[in-house]
């Protein structure tokens, strides 16, 4: 007995079998109310709420805090954001799921779940890119023009991200041909294609600019070393630090989406469905991840974070305020 591949309704409902006189017949949860609940589903609800209250600890600060206002800080808050509304759509798919089962409920949700995760790549990538520019044009780097490229960056980020969620809402679904639907259901195969390829182009840009990056960082430390006129253990410690930190981070974000990503071109829609769960969940980590390497290592979040938890706080411990190019 073999289950369905496909994710239904908001692209994670599992089409379910039915035995019925020794023969298996497929209902999907979505015809028949299924009061099974799916573990797969209790996991991915449960991720949604870590990172649903990660993410809108970080969104309050950001907002509430007025120092917190440079392009680095503006681009963790979109990236903050946009996780946040990530967590919220899997709660929210969870409770429709086993709530409110609706052809035009499932789609809003995956195409809001879309969005967000689109939202949420996107907005690495623009961290990338104000990184390596922070680095590359140094001493430009506090002019209006970053400062407009950020805000572009940031148009350009969102509004993809809305039209990609609109797609599956708009027609491009696979709700009336069974036969044309992907792994995750509503979904059609070529759209999901699409939304990996996007995120293959992602990655691969976001590796070049790390690459970058690194050898700006060990360049930079070569020379600092230089004029001292000897190479000291600092500056292999230094130097081993940045370049270790660029690769946790897109470690981690390749180790989180690449599996997925590549699942959703290989995949097809009559492969058991734990695949698909067996993969997407690890996706759904690069939102929980996302604030601890982003955000809750800076000092001055952590600053506020204390001065929003502990209205008294005090301390003489002067905070540098941090840019973008110290990883």
């Amino acid at each position: 007995m073999n289950e369905s591949g496909a994710l239904d309704g908001t692209g994670l409902l599992v089409a379910r079998i039915q035995a019925s006189d020794g023969n298996s017949s497929l209902q999907l949860s979505s015809q028949l109310p299924v009061f099974a609940i799916n573990p797969w589903d209790v996991m991915l609800c449960i991720s949604g709420t870590i990172i649903t209250c990660e993410n809108a600890i970080v969104v309050a600060i950001i907002f509430y805090t007025p120092n917190l206002r440079t392009p680095m800080f503006v681009l963790i808050g979109s990236l903050a954001t946009a996780d946040l509304l990530a967590g919220v759509g899997l709660i929210l798919n969870f409770v429709f799921q086993y709530v409110i089962q609706s052809e035009t409920i499932s789609l809003i949700t995956v195409g809001f779940l879309v969005a967000s995760f689109t939202a949420s790549v996107s907005s690495l990538l623009a961290i990338t890119v104000d990184r390596y520019l922070s680095l590359y044009n140094a001493l430009t780097y506090y002019s209006e023009k970053t400062v407009l490229c950020i805000h572009l960056m940031l148009i350009v980020t969102w509004g993809v991200s809305l039209c990609l969620g609109l797609l599956p809402v708009l027609g491009w679904n696979c709700l009336d041909d069974y036969s044309s639907c992907s792994i995750v259901r509503p979904l059609t195969k070529s759209n999901l294609t699409l939304l990996s390829a996007s995120f293959f182009l992602v990655f691969i840009i976001m590796l070049h600019l790390y690459i970058k990056i690194c050898k700006i960082v060990c360049r930079h430390a070569h020379q600092i070393a230089l004029q001292q006129h000897f190479l000291t253990a600092s500056h292999y410690v230094a130097t081993k630090k940045g370049v270790s930190t660029l690769a946790i981070i897109l470690g981690t974000f390749g180790a989180s989406w690449l599996p997925f990503a590549i699942y959703c071109v290989v995949g097809d829609i009559d492969y058991p469905s734990v695949y698909t769960y067996a993969t997407l969940l690890p996706a759904t980590y690069n939102s929980m991840i996302n604030p601890i390497i982003y955000a809750y290592r800076n000092q001055e979040i952590q600053r506020a974070m204390w001065v929003l938890f502990c209205g008294c706080f005090q301390s003489k411990v002067s905070f540098r305020s941090r840019s973008p190019s110290d990883v």
